[in-house]
């Protein structure tokens, strides 16, 4: 049986430090100075031989509703109400403050199953502060070391006595004498409808990202307001869409907003710059959201690059759709602008959005899993070589030192994006202009639109190559 446990706790406890431990890996921004987790990211966490969600939360702050602050702490509070059973965590070194006092108290009206955890608790400083924490009045607490990984046993026990009926053996693990292992869905395995598609929303800071998002899971899920940068760590949430009668699982990933590279200051936005960019190479479909008002500022250019060069399927939300007035004609305009700015992922779809009224979003995610069906297109060896005779004949590989170049045949090995290898001799001189030449007669015959194409030359080996004239 699966179960939930939400880790709480005042700013700079660590908190993301063993969040990243339980999961194993280093999802969750990591610094010295506090206030770094804003959002609330839930992760495959395995302890032993449990397997269950863990959701890291924002450090507890005090602070008015309507305040960055108080706004974080309604997702620590949203996430506290999801959870079967809570890992309070203090600092060991630092001992307990007003504020671990204060908030220990409302997790005790949570009236969930409570793990009081003593973190950096190595060293005689830890040690001296781990006792301290009895004075909460939220049981015997559990010395650890997030970093270090030491105390775990310890904490696997309480969570056996804290969840004793979620935790418990099913009757089929305990023949087999272990818990089943819950696999890793980032594979890289062919179209599978059944598996929720991944799909990465980049784009500047302030482009409204969060707050679409929000408006597709129907919820206040991610953290949102006016200013500009709020979201830092990769977040991504599993929901299920569904329009009509067609519906389809997503895994959906909010990003930090990405701005020049020049103007990236401190480490953590580049923290969370790095982020962003590993959540690009992860997923499938990457879309790239525009500010109506500024469309195909260089920045978004930049990013649509990276895109394509990652060979991530490219979709173009146009978000703030609501705020433009002449809808009809800007649309073309930005249709042009997106083929003329973007050669490399020409025909990507291009959908206005509005994240404050919900409009086009259907449409967006319609446009996703179309993109999704393009990047993982085959197209058989009979058909390439039936359109290469044809486009060979209506333009001829251009000659060199008076012979020509040859190009033989052509065929598909992979798609995802789809990736093309052309045989033949010479084609080590074969021109990028030629090159661009088949690769737009691959996309406009074979309906590619919007996806990177790649295209690999082999050539024969030359037999004389090497050897001496006689």
């Amino acid at each position: 049986m699966s179960f939930t446990v939400a880790i709480i706790g005042r700013p700079n406890v660590g908190k993301s430090t063993l969040f990243n431990r339980l999961v194993g890996k280093k999802l969750a921004l990591v610094d010295d100075q506090p206030g770094v987790t804003r959002d609330r990211r839930a992760g495959e966490a395995r302890l032993g031989d449990l397997n269950f969600t863990v959701i890291d939360t924002a450090g507890l702050e005090e602070g008015g509703v309507e305040t960055l602050t108080g706004r974080m702490r309604a997702q620590t509070e949203a996430a506290i109400q999801d959870a079967d059973a809570i890992f309070f965590v203090v600092d060991a070194r630092a001992g307990v403050t007003p504020e671990d006092r204060y908030f220990a108290s409302l997790a005790r009206r949570a009236g969930k199953p409570l793990i009081l955890i003593a973190n950096k608790a190595e060293g005689r400083a830890g040690e001296a502060g781990a006792y301290e924490t009895f004075a909460l009045g939220l049981g015997d607490p559990v010395p650890l070391s997030a970093e270090h990984g030491d105390g775990f046993a310890e904490l696997y026990s309480c969570l056996l006595t804290a969840l004793p009926e979620a935790t418990a053996l099913t009757e089929d693990e305990a023949e087999e004498g272990h818990r089943l292992e819950l696999a890793d869905d980032e594979d890289g395995s062919e179209l599978d409808p059944t598996k929720p598609l991944r799909i990465a929303v980049v784009g500047r800071p302030n482009a409204g990202k969060s707050t679409l998002i929000n408006r597709l899971l129907g919820e206040e899920r991610l953290l949102t307001g006016p200013e500009a940068g709020i979201t830092r760590d990769s977040i991504g949430v599993e929901f299920f869409w569904r329009k009509g009668e067609r519906e389809r699982a997503l895994k959906i990933f909010d990003t930090a907003g990405l701005r020049k590279r020049a103007k990236v200051e401190g480490k953590l936005e580049k923290l969370a710059a790095a982020d962003a960019l590993r959540a690009v190479k992860f997923a499938e479909v990457v879309v790239v959201l525009l500010d109506a008002t500024i469309p195909f500022e260089r920045q978004d250019l930049t990013i649509a690059d990276l895109v394509a060069r990652e060979g991530r399927a490219l979709v173009i939300g146009v978000n703030k759709w609501d705020l433009i007035e002449d809808k009809g004609p800007k649309l073309i305009e930005l249709r042009e602008e997106a083929d003329r700015l973007l050669p490399q992922t020409r025909g990507a779809a291009v959908v206005p959005v509005s994240g404050a009224t919900g409009q086009g979003v259907d449409g967006l995610i319609e446009a996703a899993i179309k993109a999704h069906e393009i990047w993982n297109k085959r197209i058989s060896t009979g058909r390439l070589n039936r359109w290469l005779e044809g486009a060979l004949e209506q333009n001829p590989p251009p000659a060199v030192a008076g012979r020509r170049i040859k190009i033989r045949y052509v065929t598909q090995p992979k798609a995802r994006p789809p990736y093309f290898v052309v045989f033949g001799n010479q084609l080590d001189q074969l021109p990028e202009s030629y090159q661009r030449y088949l690769i737009n007669g691959l996309r406009q015959t074979f309906d590619l639109p919007g996806t990177p194409i790649r295209v690999t030359l082999k050539q024969g080996d030359n037999p004389y190559t090497g050897k001496k004239r006689r």
